[in-house]
């Protein structure tokens, strides 16, 4: 097989996540409420969010490491050694996030969510509107504990 040389791909930040978790995400996230202030030029896009209970949202970990390629599963050295692309580690080599989160309310282009997994600060950079998926019998790893 040919091999390419890799491509590179500009994102746009289109907001920045605010709460109070300055170094280290809380085990308590999914309780916690963080705004998410979309920049006022993106405001348009926001139309109609509001009739959404959740929302997916993607984040640039901009403070995470980009060499790891293996990590133990949730922090936890009893959990076997597991690659980056098998796990939900904010560690990998292009450090987006996904977190469905709940809605809660909507000012102008500041959105207020629960359950963000993300740092104060984090960069935005999708939002999309949350469609549960049917999926009958997902299958997991033993380290992936239901919470």
């Amino acid at each position: 097989m040919e091999s390419r040389a890799l491509e590179k791909f500009e994102l746009i930040e289109i907001g920045r996540v605010k709460n109070d978790h300055l170094e280290q995400i809380p085990d308590d996230y999914k309780e916690k409420i963080s705004k998410i202030e979309i920049h006022k030029r993106y405001e348009d896009a926001l139309l109609g969010i509001e009739k959404n209970s959740h929302i997916s949202v993607m984040c640039w970990f901009d403070r995470s490491e980009r060499d790891i390629q293996r990590v133990h599963p949730m922090a936890d050295d009893s959990n076997p050694l597991t690659g980056v692309f098998a796990t939900r580690a904010p560690v990998r080599p292009n450090p987006i996030s996904y977190t469905v989160c709940e809605l809660v309310d909507r000012e102008e282009n500041n959105l207020c969510v629960k359950g963000l997994d993300a740092l104060n600060e984090t960069p935005v950079i999708d939002i999309k509107s949350y469609k549960r998926y049917d999926i009958n019998d997902p299958k997991f790893p033993d380290w992936a504990r239901e919470e």
